[in-house]
């Protein structure tokens, strides 16, 4: 099948791609995209991957779903675009930034600037349905994404890969840790991050461990 993904991204995945549960996903996601509002645009679904090429991924953040209000989503997990006010979440990471190593609010919620460093903003499922949270969950999209960690694991040494909240530990269960820096915590959801999101330090801990292995730090 041939999908429009970034060609590093194509050549890794080509093989998934080809399978029949690919196959059936797309053609719910046609139709889903014909007959309801679906977010984010289809030409932002695989912008992750797009803005990340598979030979410069060095840091995994995992998210859930897609942002389901208007103008939300744009194919990034937790950003936003530079017109959209940045949803609590992001604000709570924001916030976490500044605490950790003191970089100041940014004009915008866009992480654009992120996935161009190596970070694969990544949701587990790629699209939804507007309004409707989790409208799009165990249509295929899990089986995909699974397949993107596992091959980020298998192929590559060194990642850091963050993990926030039971959703995204539970998927990482993929990983091998004993290849990659794997740090959890709870969620930035306003519900969770007083649990230990708040104080993870996980922006500091990754710069730290990217300098070790020779790498080119995060500029957060």
């Amino acid at each position: 099948m041939n999908v429009r993904i970034e060609k590093t991204w194509r050549s890794v995945l080509h093989d998934e791609f080809e399978k029949s549960y690919f196959a059936e996903l797309v053609s719910f996601i046609k139709k889903e995209y014909s007959q309801n509002i679906i977010y984010p645009p289809a030409r932002d679904i695989f912008s992750a991957f797009d803005l990340c090429p598979f030979d410069k991924v060095k840091v995994v953040i995992l998210g859930q779903d897609p942002y389901h209000g208007k103008g939300q989503a744009h194919g990034l997990c937790f950003s936003v675009r530079e017109n959209i006010k940045s949803p609590p979440s992001l604000v709570n990471i924001f916030k976490e930034i500044k605490s950790d190593i003191g970089i100041d609010f940014p004009e915008n919620g866009n992480l654009e600037r992120w996935a161009e460093q190596g970070v694969l903003l990544m949701n587990a499922t790629l699209t939804v349905r507007a309004k409707q949270a989790g409208s799009h969950q165990r249509k295929g999209w899990e089986t995909f994404t699974d397949s993107v960690i596992k091959k980020i694991s298998e192929s590559k040494k060194d990642i850091v890969f963050l993990l926030w909240g039971a959703y995204a530990q539970k998927k990482g269960k993929i990983i091998d840790k004993n290849k990659h820096y794997v740090l959890q915590s709870p969620h930035p959801s306003p519900f969770s991050v007083y649990r230990g999101f708040f104080g993870n330090r996980h922006f500091s801990k990754t710069n730290i461990f990217l300098k070790e292995k020779g790498k080119k730090e995060i500029i957060w």
